[in-house]
């Protein structure tokens, strides 16, 4: 299973930006697409998940309400689309594939992407 993510950059405080995921190897449809963030000097957080093809997502309460998690009609790509963004956003964002556990703990995940960076400027 391999996961790439792309879409990250700079964009000023109060934009949008969209992230891709792309797996190989397994779809979302059967085991979960998550999304997660890792800050400097800061512990790797959970941002959104997708379960069962795009019928079940969750967020973490800071994304709620401006970040969307959706996926592809084959369920090999997941999207997290990001508006009103913060500075407090600016973080390597990580692509994984769900396996078992909660949902909302990087342990819960067996395969990762390589990280994309998103900076978001005052």
């Amino acid at each position: 299973v391999q996961l790439q993510a792309s879409g990250g950059g700079l964009v000023q405080a109060g934009g949008s930006l969209r992230l891709s995921c792309s797996a190989s190897g397994r779809t979302f449809s059967g085991y979960g697409m998550g999304w997660f963030r890792q800050a400097p000097g800061k512990e790797r957080e959970f941002v959104a998940v997708i379960f069962g093809g795009g019928s079940t997502t969750y967020y973490t309460e800071s994304a709620k309400g401006r970040f969307t998690i959706s996926g592809d009609n084959a369920k090999t790509t997941a999207y997290l689309q990001m508006n009103s963004l913060k500075p407090e956003d600016t973080a390597v964002y990580y692509c994984a594939s769900y396996r078992s556990g909660r949902y909302y703990e990087k342990e819960s995940y067996d395969y990762w992407g390589q990280g994309t960076q998103l900076t978001v400027s005052s």
